[in-house]
């Protein structure tokens, strides 16, 4: 007698538990301070210096008090940088010297990158003006920039607003250049050519699919033009062709002590190494963020 086969169990179906999502790498502020530690040490350095640009003034004597029975007195506990020539403290004279670094540097970094970005990308996508462009450009680049700047400064008189322009004029050729080199090699890509072909208008072509390229370099170049703008600045102002003698700046102060070098080397040397490390700290930060942005280093860190 033959037992009859088992007919199989229906498979017991449940609920589906859906897969656990692949964990993210926890990525903190303290491990990005560890592989890029010149983004943390250069970002710490130039905040310090803006803080004691913002804050220090209100908390130090008139810069431009003349006091002459304290003039050319060492560095002490009272006056912790001296004073100058006419007795004015040169502890707060380098402290408001700061915010005329810091403002120049700025305004020129977001001058200079904003109209050589505008510039840039039409130079680099629109063939009938690139040679326009690139020409005067190169024009521009071929003038020296502190020639420039004290003739600028000579014609229109010392001021502030009169010295951030003519530190911005030498520096949008180089970003021009910039932007036009990344367009062109962007402008070749299938996208870019797939929008074309679909009938995109250029300012959204030029927005959303070349404009995000240039941010990175863009972002690094703005750091340097920074720290060369606070350097040219000071070169300006010790040449007296810069900020006018009564705002201090370091520029300023420097010019001012040279006279006195040899017997008080304290009015050069504070605001020389107040520039020293602002201008380190943009420099740092600026490497930083290159080592960050460029996916080539990036990619062998």
């Amino acid at each position: 007698m033959s037992i009859p086969a088992e007919s199989p169990r229906p498979l017991e179906t449940g609920p589906v538990e859906p897969a656990p999502a692949p964990a993210r790498p926890n990525v903190s502020v303290f491990s990005l301070a560890i592989r890029h530690p010149s983004i943390l040490i250069g970002g710490i350095l130039l905040l310090i210096m803006s803080m004691i640009a913002i804050v220090g003034p209100f908390l130090t004597v008139d810069p431009i008090a003349i006091h002459p029975i304290n003039r050319l007195k060492v560095p002490s506990s009272l006056d912790w940088f001296g004073s100058d020539y006419l007795g004015r403290d040169v502890f707060a004279r380098v402290i408001h010297g700061a915010r005329i670094s810091l403002v120049v540097g700025l305004a020129v970094a977001i001058v200079a990158v904003s109209v050589g970005l505008v510039v840039g990308l039409l130079a680099g996508y629109i063939r009938a003006l690139e040679a326009i462009i690139m020409r005067i450009m190169d024009g521009l680049m071929a003038i020296p920039g502190i020639l420039l700047a004290i003739a600028m400064i000579s014609l229109s008189g010392a001021t502030l607003g009169t010295v951030i322009i003519a530190i911005v004029i030498p520096e949008i050729p180089r970003v021009v250049r910039l932007v036009r080199s990344v367009v062109l090699t962007v402008r070749e890509e299938p996208y870019v050519e797939a929008a074309i072909a679909s009938g995109t208008r250029l300012p959204l072509i030029l927005i959303r699919h070349i404009l995000p390229n240039t941010i990175a370099p863009m972002i690094v170049q703005a750091t340097y033009i920074c720290g060369s703008a606070m350097l040219t600045e000071s070169i300006l102002g010790f040449l007296g062709a810069g900020i006018p003698p009564e705002i201090p700046s370091w520029g300023n102060i420097m010019s001012e002590g040279r006279t006195y070098f040899q017997i008080s080397p304290w009015i050069i040397f504070y605001p020389g190494i107040a520039l020293a490390l602002t201008v380190l700290s943009v420099n740092i930060l600026g490497d930083g963020l290159r080592d960050t942005l460029d996916p080539r280093i990036a990619r062998k860190m």
